[in-house]
């Protein structure tokens, strides 16, 4: 059941799932055998440590609504808990037949969409691509935010997007963004390959000690891709 449901990528991911998997249970059968105590029916009897009869269908339907109430509780805490090392993921681009890697933030506030085609986009600082973008572009991003896209090599000029976006102290802005050959994201233990993602280049630093390079929106980690085992092979993260 927990291979079909989820596809655990390693020995780690099964048995984490299957650990949730246990957890779920116990918890929705201690519910529905402790409400048998308090709620007392009059077909179910108690004799000797042992409970027999018919087991009421009203019991089960609020033992299962008691049971997501304390896993809803519970989920929270353990979300609010998160460590900081778990808000940081692993991303590899491939572009041009070039690669780079970096460390990326997940921000569940980053909702930026390619306006064209809705794809997710990672925002990355523009000093992490400058192995994989030409230098013309990358000092002359504000130009051809401004219009002078012939900046940009008719040869890829197709795969480049302009990105709208707004912020705290930064209404109607832009980015520029481009569609890269690949993408691998790796969190928890689990590497994926991002399908239909934008990659936005940022111009400033994002942090003065360098803990992190891009940012990565809470939905393409959500998002459930086939990992591409031949580039997984040949590509180090």
């Amino acid at each position: 059941m927990i291979y079909i449901a989820f596809n655990p990528q390693n020995i780690k991911s099964a048995f984490k799932y299957i650990v949730i998997f246990y957890l779920t249970s116990f918890v929705f059968g201690g519910c529905a055998f402790a409400l048998l105590y308090y709620v007392k029916p009059q077909n179910i009897f108690y004799k000797n440590g042992t409970l027999s009869g018919t087991y009421p269908i009203k019991i089960a339907f609020l033992g299962a609504m008691l049971g997501i109430i304390i896993l809803n509780i519970a989920f929270r805490l353990i979300k609010n808990r998160m460590k900081k090392s778990e808000m940081f993921c692993k991303i590899t681009i491939k572009y041009n037949e070039k690669t780079i890697n970096f460390r990326a933030i997940i921000d569940s506030g980053n909702l930026l969409k390619d306006p064209i085609s809705s794809s997710s986009v990672i925002v990355v600082e523009k000093k992490q691509l400058n192995d994989v973008i030409d230098e013309n572009i990358l000092d002359n991003l504000q130009n051809i935010l401004s219009g002078k896209v012939d900046l940009i090599d008719e040869e890829y000029i197709s795969k480049f997007r302009l990105i709208p976006f707004s912020s705290l102290g930064k209404q109607n802005g832009m980015l520029l963004g481009f569609k890269p050959d690949l993408v691998l994201l790796e969190f928890d233990d689990v590497r994926k390959k991002v399908d239909n993602t934008i990659i936005a280049i940022y111009d400033k630093e994002m942090t003065k000690n360098g803990e992190y390079s891009g940012i990565v929106g809470l939905d393409i980690l959500e998002e459930r891709s086939e990992i591409n085992y031949e580039y997984n092979r040949n590509i180090k993260v």
